[in-house]
């Protein structure tokens, strides 16, 4: 049995994961004073210092005798761990790395050695990361209140060099949360106090990091009549002139952020002061588990604080699924969320969902960051950068974050905090070994449920007078339902959907099948439930049954009810009763009102069902692709209706589109589905449904553009430009290298954008397609001006004009005309920019384009601001915020604005600009946008 010794917090032993009383205080004291020199020799009179100090009662040498035959006791039949007699004295024969102290040690040690920053900071995270509170906490003798003190420094070396790494790699942001608490910890040490201040400044506090100079100084000067040290004094110059040499440096390689939340910097959080909710619904019958509650209350006893442990705990199954272990994590969640005022996180991450692959820790790190407040727009584009962000927004945050059905270690690890003030509890069907060894992850292996908290589970379920009326029928279903928890809920549910049929009639229907409960005695708790699903099927009407069969297939995380109409060729109204029937016999959840979801293990033998049927799930899945692409495309176009809508087959019979009256019926309808809608191109994709992937993934354009969601943009348009290059439909093929080009350039991917450009342009120039090179050569300008190169912009823009004039489409010149004046603009001919635009106006009045007049009008304004022609500019400026508030674009209002403020300010009229950029700026902040912070500069000006 392996052994863990951890002393550095209260004196912990534990054996194989469990903890292992080691007696009363005095015993654990000669315990930590054998701990602190492993395989070494600790004279008798030595450890009776060590333990009693000054006052040595008579008898000490037997009473330390006993203590020690105690010790061996405790620790009897641990591997390679001993308590030896040797002259003069005993020792503990131990590895040292079984004792956190010495990993400690060993960690500092190799951090000094290292060649690099990275491999130093690592070690010493990792070697703070030991630490539970004051070493030996609660024992109270002169050598370890002596010995506690040292370490204590030696924890503060190790912090003091950590940070200053951490502010020569820039990651002052993740670093400020623990040097302000150790700051407080020890107000007087000038190193700490320095990278205090640093580290403040950076993040762009400047004010505090000057008041925390002062704060020292007068204490210094109050008590020891002393004042900083020069080289505090002289940061402090420094920091009040804005040094250029204590600047952030770049960011590290690894792309970790350096600028704080509230900076709004790209990757930030819009909104730090709205604490994610994220647990689903607590079990509404839970029993049992008394003795695992409890051991979680243990383990996480010192979550949720400052000084906590951080360790993960693994809520690992010993027979497989569905032994109840979210069931478990929610309970204590729930219980337990008060104690984490900065929220929780969840997420399922299918490490073995039966029809879909697992959800990618990149994945999974995404969906926490939208939680904790960050634009899409402003998430990194690097998956590792983007787990730097993470990291750097929960640091020092009290959270409870819940990794529900993990596959493996490697999923978790990104997903764990860098701080450990915040609780992690992962829930997997494998022990997470490798999670346990290098993150010191504490294990809770679940199994079946005894017999007392299944009969509990039976009681809550159908009512104590019913069960105590029928003992044998229910100990016959305890048996055969073996304690496992999923199972048994759905008998229970059974009896108490039909309150008037005897216990022992279900008993009965189970003791006689043909192969009742078969495969319950065995080890594999899938094949238990096999049993017990089909009995629970067959007390369903034929309806919900097949209904049932059919909704295993559907790709993604739920369903909506128009989506389940679709896949079962029903309306919606017909639907109703077997939905219900479903969700009351707990084989659906109906999660959110309209949307369901199945647990794993029923979804896995609704996909066996629907594989043995001789018609084949084929057709339905086909009319669930028409739902989702119909409706999409329905949805598209209201959010854009310049689009040139696509030419889509008919849907197949049977097939409910859903209605959307607008266009924030349609934002909203794409909000819910943007999961299933990703998950559907992959199964079309995967499937010989070539075209409706790449229809779908047109239909996203609009949408992912909008909200930002250029990560998911990228791998929907990969999966359109490889089904049509497969289907040969050429044109398609085009329309998805220029939707894989977009998601690119939001991305910063300039060089992949401009390639599929430059393949859809040769794609439409061999079909003949003018229309679709306007498209594009237009599409090229934009990606030059994201470079900020007009000049090599211009050329396709008048490209794409000429051949708009050629095809005869006006609003698409209108949109053409209004870029080769912006472009002109920003080269510096803004007569020629005037002249443009101004054609480009009329085009959109003609077509009734409010969005081309309001943009035409901001580049004209745009111009006369930089002609000196203010009047002329305001004048432009107002009729594009009219515009703009009409149809409700915020994100141009701050735009427009900023341009306004900037022509009032030029003007000399200080207080018009002022009242300008007031209004952009809080329309930036409320969407986060990147320019807020140039905005506010101007103001501070």
């Amino acid at each position: 049995m392996a052994v863990e010794f951890r002393v550095l917090g209260d004196l912990d032993v534990r054996v194989d994961g469990r903890a292992v009383r080691v007696g009363h205080a005095r015993q654990q004291c000669v315990l930590a004073a054998l701990l602190v020199e492993p395989n070494r020799v600790v004279a008798t009179g030595q450890l009776i210092s060590r333990v009693w100090g000054d006052e040595v009662p008579d008898g000490a040498t037997a009473t330390l005798r006993g203590y020690l035959s105690r010790l061996r006791h405790a620790l009897a039949g641990t591997d390679d761990v001993r308590i030896v007699r040797r002259h003069p004295g005993y020792l503990l024969a131990v590895d040292p790395d079984r004792v956190d102290l010495h990993r400690f040690r060993a960690l500092t040690e190799q951090a000094r050695r290292a060649e690099d920053d990275t491999t130093a900071i690592s070690a010493l995270e990792r070697a703070l990361g030991l630490w539970r509170g004051e070493a030996f906490d609660g024992l109270a003798t002169p050598w370890l209140a002596a010995y506690r003190q040292t370490l204590d420094r030696q924890r503060l070396a190790a912090a003091l060099d950590r940070n200053d790494i951490a502010l020569r790699r820039g990651t002052h942001a993740r670093l400020l949360p623990d040097v302000l608490d150790l700051s407080g910890r020890y107000p007087w040490d000038e190193r700490l106090a320095a990278q205090a201040m640093l580290a403040l400044y950076r993040c762009g506090r400047q004010a505090d990091a000057l008041e925390h100079f002062h704060r020292l100084r007068r204490r210094l000067a109050a008590e020891i009549g002393a004042d900083p040290s020069p080289p505090l004094a002289q940061l402090y110059q420094q920091i009040l002139t804005a040094d250029a040499a204590i600047a952030p440096p770049d960011l590290p390689a690894d792309g970790e952020p350096g600028t704080p939340a509230t900076d709004r910097s790209p990757g930030t959080a819009r909104d730090a002061g709205t604490a994610p909710r994220q647990l689903p619904a607590s079990p509404g019958v839970f029993a049992g588990r008394t003795a695992q509650l409890a051991r979680l209350d243990e383990q996480l006893a010192d979550a949720g604080h400052p000084d906590g442990a951080g360790s993960p705990v693994v809520i690992s199954s010993i027979g497989g699924g569905g032994v109840g272990k979210t069931w478990l994590a929610l309970r204590w969640a729930h219980a337990n969320a008060g104690r984490f005022p900065d929220g929780q996180l969840y997420v399922n991450l299918r490490g073995f969902d039966p029809t879909g692959d697992p959800v990618g820790w990149p994945v999974a790190v995404r969906g926490f960051l939208e939680a904790l407040g960050v634009e899409p727009a402003r998430v990194p584009a690097d998956p590792e950068a983007q787990a730097s962000l993470y990291r750097t927004l929960v640091a020092g945050r009290r959270l409870l974050i819940v990794l529900d059905d993990a596959r493996d270690a490697a999923t978790v690890v990104p997903l764990l905090p860098g701080t450990p003030t915040s609780a992690v509890l992962v829930t997997s069907r494998r022990q997470l070994a490798g999670l346990v060894t290098t993150h010191g992850a504490r294990p809770l292996p679940l199994d079946v449920l005894p017999d007392d908290e299944a009969h509990e589970l039976i009681v809550r379920q159908v009512g104590a007078a019913r069960v105590a009326g029928h003992p044998d029928a229910v100990a016959d279903i305890l048996r055969f339902c073996g304690g496992l928890p999923l199972a048994l809920g759905i008998v229970a549910a059974r009896a108490a959907l039909h309150p008037d049929l005897p216990l022992s009639s279900v008993a009965a229907e189970l003791t006689t099948a043909v192969h009742p409960l078969d495969a319950l005695a065995g080890d594999e708790p899938t094949t238990n439930l096999r049993v017990v699903l089909s009995r629970s099927l067959a007390a369903l009407t034929p309806a919900a049954a097949d209904v049932f069969t059919l909704l295993g297939l559907a790709p993604g995380p739920d369903i909506s009810r128009d989506a389940v109409a679709s896949l079962t060729a029903r309306t919606p109204d017909e639907l109703r009763p077997s939905l219900r029937e479903l969700v009351d016999a707990h084989l659906v959840q109906e999660h959110v009102a309209g949307r369901y979801r199945m647990h794993d293990l029923v979804r896995s033998f609704a996909v066996e069902r629907a594989t043995g049927d001789r018609a084949g799930p084929r057709p339905a899945l086909c009319r669930l692709v028409d739902h989702h692409l119909h409706t999409a495309h329905a949805a598209a176009l209201l959010l854009s209706p310049q689009r040139d809508p696509l030419t889509l087959a008919p849907a197949a019979p049977g097939v409910t589109v859903e209605r959307l009256d607008d266009l924030a019926a349609a934002l909203a309808w794409f909000t819910r589905e943007h999961h299933v809608l990703m998950a559907t191109i992959e199964y079309a994709a995967g499937n010989g449904l070539d075209a409706a992937a790449g229809q779908l993934s047109w239909t996203l354009a609009t949408y992912f553009d909008r909200q930002g969601h250029w990560h998911d943009w990228a791998t929907v348009a990969r999966r359109a430009v490889e089904a049509t290059g497969r289907s040969g439909d050429r044109p398609a093929q085009a329309q998805a290298h220029r939707l894989l080009a977009g998601a690119c350039s939001n991305l910063g991917r300039y060089a992949e954008a401009q390639r599929n450009l430059l393949a859809a342009l040769d794609l439409f120039a061999a079909l003949g397609d003018d229309e679709g090179r306007a498209h594009t050569h237009f599409d090229l300008s934009m990606l030059h001006d994201r470079q900020r190169q007009p000049r090599e912009a211009l050329p396709h823009a008048r490209r794409s004009l000429a051949l708009y004039e050629r095809v005869g489409s006006p609003l698409k010149q209108a949109v053409a005309l209004n870029a080769i004046g912006w472009y002109h603009s920003q080269l510096g001919e803004h007569h020629d920019a005037i002249t443009f635009c101004r054609r480009a106006l009329a085009l959109s009045e003609q077509a009734g384009s409010a969005y081309g007049q309001a943009n035409t009008w901001d580049s004209i304004g745009f111009a006369h601001h930089h002609l000196g022609e203010y009047d002329q500019a305001v004048d432009c400026f107002h009729q594009a915020l009219a515009l703009f508030a009409e149809i409700g674009d915020r994100h141009a209002e701050g735009i427009v604005l900023d341009h306004l403020g900037d022509t009032w300010a030029a003007a000399g009229r200080p207080d018009a600009a002022r009242d300008a950029w007031r209004r952009s700026l809080a329309l930036y902040e409320e969407l986060g946008h990147a320019d807020a912070e140039a905005v506010r500069r101007k103001l501070h000006r």
